[in-house]
């Protein structure tokens, strides 16, 4: 698996991913929060399956 998002892109979809699982426990307390564990799973790993699907590429080229 190559990775496929940035440091940006990886931190927002990290915490994203943070806040919808925090509302099966905070907020309505209704299971779509768990929804909130793909964006937490592709920030940490770092490749999202869809980007891969649509040709899109947030993590910078390395150089050298």
């Amino acid at each position: 698996m190559t990775r496929n998002e940035g440091t940006l892109d990886r931190a927002l979809r990290i915490i994203a991913g943070l806040v919808l699982i925090s509302l099966v426990f905070i907020g309505p307390q209704t299971p779509w929060g768990w929804i909130g564990v793909v964006p937490l799973v592709t920030g940490l790993v770092g490749m999202c399956p869809l980007y891969s699907i649509l040709g899109i590429n947030t993590c910078p080229m390395k150089r050298g």
